[in-house]
């Protein structure tokens, strides 16, 4: 007898945890399919993919258009020639630019050549066709400044060397100088040279008249000398 009641508990246990089981598992589905509710799996079909292309009408706009390889190097050609043109069109202005600069240049008159004339000036030498002369003399920054212009008209050039210039007063006395812008070999194309010769003012004190002498180096064929310049202040 009580046996029988053992095994008929353990059936109703049995019974009881089956029935949980079942009620548990279908309350599990109905829960996952209301949640996976209008969720649906993407279509990833290439042929319906390029088959909605078409019907839409984008797959003509993005087609991709081919161009000849005659026409791509006739392309190339061209802009290669257009900058080549370019760049000696900018070349020939420059070189014109630059030829007009050097002409303006060369019309222009020296400023010594536009001074005017000063009283007692020019004091002029000539020989074998060159010539030296003395446009004027000014006392400036403790030196006398003798403002001098030469000229070849010569058919040879003529080489000089100013350290060979001589300077003496009025009364035979020697007189150091130097020189600047003066050609160290005046051309024989008649073009006109200018140049300063300047002398210390302290030498010059009771002067009234100097003298320059110069020949040329190394023949010495001829002599400039120019007297009687007056520096009196």
């Amino acid at each position: 007898m009580k046996l029988n009641s053992t095994v008929l508990l353990t059936l109703i246990l049995l019974t009881l945890m089956l029935g949980a089981g079942s009620v548990s598992a279908f309350w599990g589905f109905a829960l996952g399919s209301a949640a996976l509710k209008g969720v649906t799996t993407p279509d990833t079909r290439p042929t319906t993919k390029f088959a909605r292309k078409g019907t839409s009408g984008t797959q003509d706009k993005e087609r991709v258009v081919l161009i000849k390889e005659e026409e791509i190097l006739n392309i190339v050609k061209a802009r290669i020639e257009g900058k080549t043109k370019a760049a000696k069109s900018k070349k020939l202005n420059e070189l014109e630019e630059g030829e007009k600069k050097t002409k303006r240049k060369r019309e222009q008159k020296p400023p010594e050549a536009e001074e005017k004339p000063q009283a007692g000036f020019p004091v002029k030498a000539e020989s074998e066709g060159v010539s030296l002369a003395v446009q004027s003399a000014r006392y400036s920054g403790g030196a006398l400044l003798l403002k001098v212009k030469m000229d070849n008209k010569s058919d040879n050039s003529v080489r000089f060397l100013y350290s060979f210039l001589d300077v003496t007063d009025d009364k035979g006395r020697t007189l150091s100088a130097s020189t600047e812008g003066l050609p160290s070999e005046l051309p024989s194309n008649g073009s006109t040279h200018y140049g300063t010769v300047s002398i210390p003012t302290a030498l010059l004190d009771d002067v009234k008249r100097i003298s320059l002498a110069l020949t040329d180096y190394p023949a010495q064929k001829l002599r400039l000398e120019v007297s009687n310049i007056p520096v009196e202040r």
